[in-house]
């Protein structure tokens, strides 16, 4: 397969849009057809590309030849919108989170297990050279071994944010499962995986059906401790999308951390890479001063990366980083944290697994 791939996109709102310009700048790639619903803003906006627009994914899949396709809808589309791609043998890529249940999750990775065809979830992140940078230093001799991390993702949506998709206030979306899965990710990759949780949710700032915020604790399965502040409705710069400085579309702050990684021999502030260490070091102790210093970091956008990655998928080049297993995975423990919250105990990842 050496031609352009032909991509379908289902869903051409704020994720799909930024797809859309990264397939139309991308050589590799042919933007064959958009799924959008009838009557919507999206028809309109496919129409001024001259792309083809289709009301549902079987229709494009019918009408056009699609080599790939990229799911960007709701959360509440993606299972139905994924499983006829992956019946049909095209390779996918789903915007986190896989779906919006752990059945229909599971369902979807067994169609991709049963019928070979690779799924990846859109957890961007996983691309950023930020997070190999930190887990080189996090799996090195100057760390040690994993003991404690602190993180937050604290931030202020605005009114028309939730007011263009309403979606967001109503069960299956929310910021845990559209942001706080993206940490989960993160922590699952730098720190190793989880193996129970607590959390505390609250609505009380939004009122909306889903939580605004919320508070949490993680156990590790090498024994590592986390504690986490989640909230949309915060007017604060210590998260991710202020700090890492991956899109320009938020304000930047480079002296600011969302996440604090403690080990037996050190600790290291993310992203600004500042990392302290006793190594070399005649004794461990608050006594004693550090060792400092600060990892050279390296800005790459993301999204571009995973659209690379995801064509050396589609023409057998590469294996998926970001697996639809993998997004199941980072499902199950936000769905822990969920669980947790409402019955007030502590809940293992293993409770939930199927």
């Amino acid at each position: 397969m050496t031609s352009k791939l032909r991509v379908l996109l289902s869903g051409p709102g704020l994720m799909g849009r930024k797809h859309i310009a990264l397939l139309r700048e991308n050589s590799d790639v042919h933007l064959a057809a958009i799924v959008a619903p009838e009557r919507s803003a999206g028809v309109g906006f496919a129409a001024g590309l001259g792309v083809r627009c289709f009301s549902s994914v079987q229709e494009a899949i019918d009408s056009e030849k699609i080599d790939a396709a990229i799911i960007s809808s709701p959360n509440p589309f993606h299972y139905k919108q994924a499983m006829p791609c992956i019946e049909n043998g095209i390779p996918t890529l789903v915007e986190k989170p896989l779906t919006d249940s752990l059945e229909t999750a599971r369902a979807v990775v067994a169609a991709a297990d049963e019928r070979k065809v690779s799924v990846l979830v859109g957890h961007h992140r996983r691309y950023n050279p930020l997070l190999e940078i930190a887990r080189r230093f996090l799996t090195s001799e100057k760390f040690g071994d994993p003991v404690c991390v602190l993180g937050s993702a604290l931030f202020y949506k605005p009114a028309a944010y939730f007011a263009s998709a309403p979606w967001r206030t109503r069960l299956g979306g929310g910021p845990m499962l559209i942001n706080m899965i993206h940490e989960v990710a993160n922590w699952r990759f730098l720190v190793g995986e989880i193996e129970s949780v607590t959390a505390k949710l609250s609505r009380h700032a939004r009122k909306f059906e889903v939580e605004d915020s919320a508070a949490m604790t993680f156990t590790f399965m090498n024994g590592a401790i986390g504690a986490f502040l989640l909230s949309d409705a915060s007017a604060s710069s210590k998260s991710w999308e202020m700090t890492a400085g991956e899109n320009p579309a938020y304000p930047h702050f480079p002296e600011q951390n969302c996440y604090h990684f403690s080990g037996s021999m050190g600790s290291l502030d993310f992203p600004s890479m500042r990392f302290r260490t006793y190594l070399g070091k005649p004794t461990r102790s608050w006594w004693e001063p550090f060792l400092e210093g600060q990892i050279p970091i390296e800005h790459q956008d993301p999204f571009a990366n995973q659209l690379r990655h995801f064509v050396d998928v589609v023409r057998g080049n590469a294996a998926p980083i970001e697996s639809a297993a993998e997004g199941y995975r980072n499902m199950l423990v936000v769905e822990a944290l969920v669980q947790a919250a409402r019955t007030g105990r502590e809940v293992r990842i293993s409770e939930l697994a199927g």
